[in-house]
């Protein structure tokens, strides 16, 4: 994975972030995962800013998006980042708990690459978080023009 773009958790549970990060952790992915803890982190992180001022430039390889997180929720990142040009090539997967159509509907209006409901089975979740995290971080080949940056 070196030199790999790292991936992006947007996660405000840190239960579920900590899983998350495990769960990546059995495919040697979680040193490359990026956690923020709500939406107005995620957005610096994208655009160097605050905390995130010195990071090395270019996007990360995939968002994992939660809904529904502090300060920005997440349909209004999803909607910053895919009416930007420089961020909009960059996959984004919600990962929610949120069942409501409402929400998957506006998700996918807005852009989002996938819609992944978050189990409550503690296997269930790792295994889902492990599967998405090795197609989106290892797998995936991201556009030319987002692999250029």
């Amino acid at each position: 994975m070196t030199g790999a773009k790292p991936i992006l958790l947007a996660e405000d549970n840190p239960r579920d972030a900590e899983l998350a990060l495990a769960a990546m952790e059995e495919h040697h992915i979680a040193d490359k995962v990026v956690v923020c803890h709500d939406g107005a982190e995620v957005l610096d992180y994208l655009y160097c800013r605050g905390q995130f001022e010195t990071r090395h430039k270019g996007n990360p390889a995939v968002v994992f998006l939660d809904l529904k997180m502090p300060k920005i929720n997440g349909l209004e990142v999803l909607r910053t980042i895919k009416n930007d040009a420089n961020l909009k090539p960059i996959p984004v997967v919600m990962l929610t708990s949120s069942r409501e159509e409402r929400d998957l509907t506006e998700s996918y209006a807005l852009g989002a690459n996938a819609y992944v409901v978050k189990p409550v089975d503690f296997h269930q979740f790792l295994s889902a978080v492990k599967e998405l995290g090795v197609f989106w971080g290892v797998i995936n080949e991201p556009p030319p023009e987002a692999a250029s940056r």
